[in-house]
C-alpha cells in the first residue's frame, strides 16, 4: 500500500499521524476566502507538496499525481515486475471530482483574466486520468477503472477489485483513490452546505459542528493469495469482505439503515460474524446527522457490542479526503492490525448519549485484533464497508 496525504509522504507517515493523534490539520490559504467563516483543512504542503509537483505536468492534475506517487510506495512494497502488470492485473480507482484544480485554475482564468484554458485541459480534469496515467505508465493493459460516488468512491473501488480478483477474473488490481479540490469554489461549496467546523472535526463527541477537508491519495495492491504465494510476495492482510448499499432515501440525509445493510453484506462477504470484529474504523465526519446515523447503524449490526469495541474516526487527523476517504482509512485500518493498536479519535470532548459507542478518545489504546471493519458512507446515499483480517498464513 501506498499513501500522499497531509500527514506526509507515505503509508507509514500517515499510521505515525493517526497512532500518535497528530492532526495535520491547518489554516489554509486560499485566494478570495481571507473574510471566509472556515479557513481550515488538511492541505497536504512541504517536501511532500514538492514531491506531488514532480509528478505534476501539462497533462497531468494534481489528483492524479498524488495517484502516481502513492502508487509507486505501493508497487515497491509489492515487489510487482513489469510481467506481473499485464493482462491479468486491472486498475479501479476512486474520485469524487477529478481535475478540480486544473478546473478551478481554467475557470478562472478565462472568466477573471480572459485568456484560454489549458490545451491539455480536457485529459487533465477527466476522473479516470488517474487509471490511464497509471495504466501506460506500468503497461497493465486489463481494464482500468473509475468509480465516482461521493465519499464511498475509493472504498467501492476496493470493494469492485476485490470482487475481479475473487471471482477469477484477474490475478492482481491495483485500487484506491484520491482527492485535490482544495481550491476556493470547491472549498466555498461546501461551506455553503453548512457542514464544515470552523474550529475543529470530533467525530461521536458533544458539541461537534462539522467536518474538515482534505487532500490525499492512497492505493492497494490486491492480488489473490496463491498468486502471492508463487511469487514470494508478503502479505500485509487479507481483505476479506466488501459490502454496498444504496439508501434510496435522501440525497444528502444519511440513513442508518441503509448503512447497517452495507456493513452485514460485508460480514456476509467475509464469512463472519458480528462478534469477530475487534475494531471499526468509522466513518465519523464529526457532522451531527451523519454520526448519529452511524452510530445507530452500528448499534443495528453489532448491538451491546458497540458499548465496548473501539470505534475510531481519524478524520480530524488527515481530513475527510471524500473520494479518498475509505482508501486512506483502509490503511489505517490495516496499520492498527499490524501494530495491534486502535488510532484514537481526537478532539472528542465528551460522550453524546445518542451515540453510545466507545471512540477511543484523544489517545491510541493497545488491543488485540483479528479482524476490522472500514465503513464509507457518502452523499447521494451510497453505503460501503470494508472487512480486513491478519493473515495467519
Amino acid at each position: 500500500m501506498g499513501a500522499v496525504t497531509a500527514a506526509g509522504l507515505g503509508a507509514d507517515a500517515l499510521w505515525n499521524a493517526a497512532r500518535t493523534g497528530n492532526s495535520a490539520v491547518r489554516e489554509v490559504d486560499l485566494p478570495g476566502r481571507e473574510n471566509a467563516r472556515v479557513n481550515i483543512a488538511a492541505a497536504i504542503g512541504g517536501s511532500t507538496d514538492e514531491a506531488i509537483a514532480e509528478y505534476t505536468n501539462a497533462t497531468t492534475d494534481r489528483f492524479a499525481a498524488m495517484t502516481l506517487l502513492a502508487t509507486e510506495e505501493a508497487f515497491g512494497q509489492a515487489g510487482l515486475t513489469q510481467r506481473s502488470l499485464e493482462e491479468r492485473c486491472g486498475i479501479v480507482l476512486g474520485t469524487g471530482a477529478g481535475g478540480a484544480v486544473s478546473t478551478d485554475r481554467n475557470a478562472r482564468a478565462f472568466y477573471v483574466k480572459d485568456v484560454d484554458a489549458e490545451p491539455m485541459s480536457v485529459p487533465k480534469v477527466m476522473p479516470n486520468a488517474a487509471a490511464s496515467l497509471i495504466s501506460m505508465k506500468h503497461g497493465i493493459t486489463g481494464p482500468a477503472l473509475t468509480i465516482s460516488t461521493a465519499c464511498a468512491s475509493s472504498a467501492q473501488a476496493i470493494g469492485l477489485g476485490f470482487e475481479m480478483v475473487r471471482s477469477g477474473a484477474l490475478d492482481r488490481v491495483v485500487v484506491g483513490g484520491s482527492e485535490a479540490m482544495l481550491t476556493p469554489a470547491v472549498f466555498r461549496a461546501w461551506e455553503m452546505l453548512h457542514v464544515l467546523t470552523p474550529t475543529a472535526s470530533r467525530p461521536f463527541s458533544t458539541r461537534r459542528d462539522g467536518m474538515v477537508l482534505g487532500e490525499g491519495a492512497a492505493i492497494f495492491v490486491l492480488e489473490a493469495a496463491d498468486s502471492a504465494t508463487a511469487r514470494g510476495a508478503e502479505s500485509l492482510a487479507i481483505l476479506a469482505g466488501y459490502g454496498t448499499s444504496s439508501d434510496a432515501r435522501d440525497m444528502l440525509r444519511p440513513d442508518a439503515e441503509g448503512a447497517a445493510r452495507a456493513m452485514r453484506l460485508a460480514l456476509q462477504s467475509a464469512n463472519l460474524p458480528p462478534a469477530a470484529i475487534d475494531y471499526i474504523n468509522a466513518h465519523g465526519t464529526g457532522t451531527v446527522y451523519n454520526d448519529l446515523a452511524e452510530a445507530r447503524a452500528l448499534r443495528m449490526v453489532f448491538g451491546e457490542q458497540t458499548q465496548t469495541m473501539p470505534v475510531s474516526s481519524t478524520k480530524p487527523i488527515h481530513g475527510h479526503c471524500i473520494g479518498a476517504a475509505g482508501a486512506i482509512e483502509l490503511i489505517v485500518t490495516v496499520s492498527a492490525l499490524h501494530a495491534q493498536i486502535v488510532p484514537p479519535t481526537i478532539n472528542w470532548l465528551g460522550a453524546d448519549p445518542k451515540c453510545p459507542l466507545d471512540p477511543v478518545p484523544n489517545e491510541s489504546r493497545p488491543v488485540g485484533m483479528e479482524a476490522a471493519l472500514c465503513n464509507s458512507f457518502a452523499f447521494g446515499g451510497i453505503n460501503a464497508s470494508l472487512v480486513v483480517r491478519r493473515d495467519q498464513r
